[in-house]
């Protein structure tokens, strides 16, 4: 069994933890969620929905990395906006061995934690169609599971890389490797272009924006600009139709709110800049026009303004 780390233990960050725990691992869960911290140490971590329910005691929850020591895995599932602050974090947690996988929405989080780790332990991870939440702090609901990936960010081995995985596999996770790692993130951020800001904005859960025709031309609109950018930067979508892979995948989650909508909802800072606002600074890149996107970021923004000041927000998980 393995000694894990889940820095960023909010809603996804939970539900990782918890059937980890339950799977036989030592898992040590960071969070600056004081609320959530003290339920978890008082009454213990409740994940429940598709996996099952199951109340779990994690070896550790705190809102910090000091005493847990050094791991073999470290997972930063923190928002993309903190990758920094978690990366540096965690440096009492690495030993020789350790495998550190970030697992974030969007765009460039990698990029940022290697600035403060080593590229060579890094993998990349992609997850979705979790549709995960926090209904009240000690507890973690998730709609499904539908997508783990992994993928070396420059220099782990095979071998690390498949370590790292199998701690995921034994606790009900179906994972799938990469070499590609272009087409492993983007397969993701097409749908999350599609419904983050647009269930933001609408209010809307992901299966009524598939079937609200109004909603569904922002979102849809959104997820088409995606799609013809990663076509002019060369990405393979190997996903079939990718609309129709997006309102697919949307329908098995149907009554999930993308954490976008959530973070509105509790008004704090999303990650709009990481999903759609990366789709429209890739497509100036390209010389792809993202209308939808653009507008769909700047509306975020702008109701965002009136209740948070975005510079003087510094919080890991």
């Amino acid at each position: 069994m393995a000694k894990v780390a889940v820095v960023g233990c909010g809603a996804m960050g939970s539900v990782y933890a918890g059937l980890m725990q339950e799977a036989g691992h030592e898992v040590h869960g960071v969070t600056l969620w004081t609320d959530h911290v003290a339920a978890v140490n008082e009454r213990g971590l409740r994940v429940y929905g598709d996996s099952g329910d199951r109340t779990v005691r994690l070896a550790s929850m705190s809102t910090t990395t000091d005493g847990i020591g050094t791991c073999d895995l470290v997972i930063i599932a923190t928002k993309a906006y903190d990758i920094a602050a978690a990366a540096q974090s965690v440096a009492p947690l690495l030993a020789e061995h350790t495998i550190v996988q970030t697992v974030q929405n969007g765009l460039g989080s990698p990029q940022i934690a290697a600035e403060h780790i080593d590229p060579d332990r890094i993998a990349v991870g992609v997850v979705g169609g979790f549709g995960a939440s926090v209904p009240t702090p000690g507890e973690a609901h998730h709609n499904g599971r539908e997508i783990t990936r992994f993928g070396s960010y420059r220099g782990l081995s095979r071998e690390a890389l498949e370590r790292g995985g199998e701690v995921w596999t034994s606790a009900g996770f179906g994972v799938a490797l990469f070499d590609d790692l272009d087409q492993m993130v983007w397969e993701k951020l097409i749908m999350n272009a599609a419904f983050s800001g647009t269930s933001f904005l609408t209010g809307l859960p992901i299966g009524r924006i598939i079937d609200t025709p109004a909603a569904w031309e922002i979102g849809g609109g959104c997820a088409q600009e995606a799609i013809d950018v990663a076509s002019a930067l060369g990405v393979t979508l190997d996903v079939g139709d990718p609309i129709e892979h997006i309102r697919h995948l949307g329908t098995r989650i149907g009554d999930a709110y993308p954490s976008v909508r959530l973070d509105g909802v509790l008004r704090r800072r999303s990650e709009i800049d990481a999903i759609n606002g990366a789709v429209a600074r890739e497509g100036r890149r390209a010389g792809v026009p993202t209308p939808i996107n653009d507008m769909v970021v700047t509306l975020v923004h702008a109701t965002e303004s009136a209740y948070i000041h975005l510079a003087d927000v510094t919080r890991v998980g």
